[in-house]
């Protein structure tokens, strides 16, 4: 089987809203809990190579929650953010995740996110898990949406009410 049989793409979506601002919401870990559905909270330095601490919420008992140990791999200010996991002595899973931003005007740009599931484990993690992360990444590309459009939004006003006195 190819790798692109254990890749998981979210919906691609259109923002209206700078991809300067919408990268700095993906990267203002602190405030994931307010709009991250799937990735609740992400402790991380996003120093390349360091550790990036994500928290999801366990699909089999509710309220708890699942912690995934990845390590940033791209910083690619405002296009790309992307983090891995590698095989452990604990896990033979490994994975890449990748977020991209693409401008499509001064302010509009587009967002999607997909997840590769690598190594030997990845038709069982494709398998048990792939809709489950389809359907987070989904809900996560349209949180992002409304997040980074509610900003904007707010900024354009504020603006036009200083403009205005």
């Amino acid at each position: 089987m190819s790798d692109s049989e254990y890749l998981v793409t979210s919906v691609k979506v259109q923002i209206n809203a700078p991809a300067s601002l919408v990268w700095d919401v993906l990267v203002d870990l602190d405030r994931y809990p307010e709009w991250n559905p799937y990735t609740v909270r992400v402790e991380s330095t996003l120093k390349m190579g360091e550790p990036v601490n994500l928290f999801l919420p366990d699909p089999g008992q509710p309220g708890k929650f699942v912690h995934v140990i990845e390590h940033l791999a791209t910083f690619d200010r405002p296009r790309q953010l992307s983090w891995e996991m590698s095989p452990s002595e604990h896990s033979a899973d490994a994975a890449r995740r990748d977020q991209y931003i693409e401008a499509t005007g001064a302010a509009t740009c587009t967002y999607f996110t997909t997840d590769l599931f690598l190594g030997p484990t990845a038709p069982t993690v494709m398998e048990q898990h792939g809709e489950w992360v389809r359907q987070g990444f989904d809900a996560v590309a349209r949180s992002l949406k409304i997040r980074a459009e509610t900003l904007y939004q707010n900024v354009a006003l504020r603006e036009q009410h200083l403009a205005r006195h």
